[in-house]
């Protein structure tokens, strides 16, 4: 009989993680694999259960392998590799019609369109299943794959094929010579019914919902057994293509039609808001009523220049927006409220629950923010009501939001002991005892929501949570040194911070305890893992500064820093001057576009510290960070930086440094020795003087469009 999962101690929990993960890795490989499940589907389902239950009592105990992380078995290693011309990008989420109307504002007010001008927006269901792309040449279709990370996928080209509604070969003479058809694998619920009935009949354990078996059936490595699992599919967007078929979303999907592809009926077009609504609330009562899962209605900007136009941010784009269906609520008892530390020492609230189902999972735990939101302040979440604290032993009202992360709406006062006690947040680190402090932020005359551990590096889990995030996937990403693999390193004195990574090989050549020969290692993992980080040395530069693990640095706020910079001995420069105060260095760190002062203060800080640049000059001994690419063409304004002041009247800042982008040049926010062209609307004030003091060259915007028109 295993203990409940609030009785597990970390080690215990650790252990159990462990051992799940190679069992459901191995259930998963023989049910999604080789189509020979081991076990019953009640069996496997408690496996899944009881792992998500421990993941979410012990969060920072989730594993890279973790079986919460997978969908079915993905063989990525059995199945080729596939690069997308053109990125598989996922979607932002609305969760109300609120959201959508803030959409829709966005939307025009980047395109400087008032209320009264048309502006048309197609509303479809959200399938769902596992995306797809097809591609066709010469109205053949010659390779299909997954969506992957959105950059590369798994080539399924022989699975596609035996699914009926994805046709081999396009009806029509205007197919363009090159089409990228995307869209979603589904199956209906009758056929998931009947396949279900036909395993019973030979004896093979049910699968447990349409979505999964879709998705293990078209990974399948015999393509034999796709064609027997009754798939469907939906096409509803496009990567390359060399001609589009039509000037609006509902034009091009309406020629998938007649090139034979299916298409959502209940794909409709408005031009009001009110009626995308109104569209999305009558599919939301006709769901239950469907053969296929949907979670939600995708609306777009229906115009395909406008959707050049508004363009992408990050990795969504600025003319999409998933309204996902409400997430299903739940009540239950706030158990215990836990401190959780990370990597830049903010003190996380983790409510631990009494276990409810929510959506078809299990949940044990929900984050909290904060120490105003829990006090029921408000500041940190907006969905407790404010003037509701919250204490351990109340009933709360629990909901997935998005279906996905749990968090707590309301608390229900009558039902409060009279003997409960508001929570005391601490006021030193849980883990190394140092003083907690919640900063003031000169600005805004207020504090900071988040206290944070005033321990640095001295604070284990600090130090750890920061070399865990150095080797995450978009970070470093070293082939088997995980989580798991990082906690024990530290914990057995190897690494002690990102340099002793790539010292680790030599080390252990001289040290009479060998890696391989520690628990749960032997001679072939270690030398991979050795190879692994060898093959590291040499990395992208937007990674290596992400990794880094600067507080407000992001992957996109990493990529922004070295476009402007180029190269890590001019970056390193620059942050040396920005650390000892150079003005000069200051203001150009401030002009790249997305870079404020609180990410430059936060720069400043790191570079500032003598431990961290003690690190870092060790680090940048072992590593290669490889220099930006430079954009090459017969773009006339290719390489060159570039400044936009005043009120331009024919496009918008945004669309104005997107294009510029597009051309291979780097847009800056102020004026400099560096600024090779500065384009001018109405209005410019001190930009323009300047850039004529220092003699830089400057257009109007007719001046601009004639430039990059030649």
């Amino acid at each position: 009989m295993k203990k409940p999962v609030s009785e597990l101690t970390v080690p215990l929990a650790k252990a159990e993680l462990e051992v799940l993960a190679g069992e459901l890795l191995h259930h998963d490989e023989a049910y999604h694999g080789g189509d020979s499940p081991e076990v019953t589907d009640a069996q496997y389902d408690a496996l899944r259960r009881r792992n998500l239950e421990i993941e979410q009592a012990f969060p920072d105990l989730v594993r890279d392998d973790s079986p919460s992380k997978r969908v079915g078995f993905e063989a990525m290693d059995k199945f080729e590799k596939h690069y997308h011309a053109v990125a598989m990008l996922s979607l932002d989420n609305a969760f109300s019609d609120q959201d959508v109307y803030d959409f829709a504002k966005r939307v025009r007010r980047f395109l400087k369109r008032s209320n009264e001008e048309v502006l048309r927006f197609t509303a479809e269901p959200k399938i769902d299943g596992l995306s797809l792309s097809l591609r066709y040449e010469n109205g053949r279709m010659v390779s299909a794959a997954t969506r992957g990370d959105g950059t590369s996928g798994e080539n399924v080209t022989a699975n596609a094929r035996t699914i009926t509604d994805i046709p081999s070969v396009l009806n029509g003479r205007d197919v363009p010579e090159i089409l990228e058809v995307r869209g979603e694998v589904y199956m209906t619920h009758d056929a998931f019914v009947r396949l279900n009935e036909r395993m019973e009949t030979e004896g093979k354990s049910q699968y447990v919902n349409p979505r999964n078996t879709a998705a293990g059936s078209l990974r399948q490595l015999d393509s034999s057994i796709t064609a027997q699992r009754p798939l469907r599919f939906f096409a509803y967007a496009w990567g390359e293509v060399n001609k589009l078929p039509a000037a609006t979303q509902t034009g091009v999907i309406g020629k998938f039609k007649r090139w034979g592809f299916a298409v959502n009926p209940m794909t409709a077009a408005f031009d009001d808001v009110d009626d995308l609504i109104a569209h999305y609330h009558m599919i939301e009562e006709e769901r239950a009523d469907l053969d296929y899962d949907i979670d939600g209605v995708v609306y777009k900007v229906d115009e395909l220049a406008l959707q050049e136009r508004l363009g992408f941010v990050s990795r969504s784009p600025r003319w999409a927006i998933a309204h996902k269906f409400p997430a299903e609520k739940a009540w239950t008892v706030l158990e215990a409220i836990e401190i959780q530390v990370g990597r830049t020492g903010a003190l996380t609230p983790v409510a631990r629950l009494h276990p409810v189902t929510v959506g078809g999972v299990v949940v044990t735990n929900a984050t909290l923010h904060n120490e105003d939101y829990i006090a029921g302040l408000g500041n940190g979440g907006e969905l407790l009501r404010e003037g509701r604290d919250l204490r351990e032993g109340d009933y709360v009202m629990l909901q997935r939001a998005g279906d996905v992360i749990p968090q707590i709406l309301d608390v229900n006062l009558e039902k409060r002991s009279s003997t409960s006690k508001p929570f005391e947040f601490p006021t030193v680190c849980p883990v190394c005892s140092s003083k907690a402090v919640r900063e003031f932020n000169e600005k805004s005359g207020k504090r900071d929501s988040v206290s944070r551990c005033t321990g640095g590096m001295f604070c284990s889990a600090q130090a750890v949570e920061r070399l865990k995030h150095f080797v995450s996937r978009n970070a470093f990403d070293i082939d088997g040194l995980g989580s798991k693999q990082v906690e024990a390193f530290y914990n057995q004195g190897l690494i002690s911070n990102a340099a002793d990574i790539f010292t680790l090989r030599k080390r252990d050549e001289e040290s009479e305890t060998k890696i391989m020969n520690r628990d749960g290692w032997g001679v072939t993992s270690a030398g991979k893992l050795f190879d692994a980080i060898e093959e590291r040395r040499a990395i992208d530069f937007y990674r290596f500064v992400f990794a880094l693990g600067i507080r407000h640095v992001g992957e996109q706020t990493a990529k922004d820093l070295v476009r402007s910079y180029g190269d890590l001995p001019t970056f390193n420069a620059a942050m040396k001057k920005v650390a000892d105060y150079q003005e000069e260095a200051w203001q150009e760190l401030l002009a790249i576009d997305g870079i404020g002062e609180t990410v430059g203060e936060a720069l400043r800080e790191f570079f500032s510290e003598a431990h961290n640049m003690e690190v870092y000059d060790a680090l940048s001994l072992e590593v290669i960070p490889k220099p930006v690419e430079q954009v090459t063409g017969d773009s006339p304004v290719s390489g060159k930086t570039i400044v936009f002041t005043g009120s331009l009247e024919q496009m918008t800042r945004e669309e104005a440094k997107a294009m510029a982008e597009r051309l291979g040049a780097k847009v800056s926010g102020s004026v400099s020795k560096k600024t090779d062209l500065v384009v001018a609307g109405p209005g410019a004030g001190s930009k323009m003087k300047k850039a004529v003091e220092l003699g830089i060259d400057t257009l109007d915007e007719n001046g601009w469009f004639a430039l990059i028109e030649r």
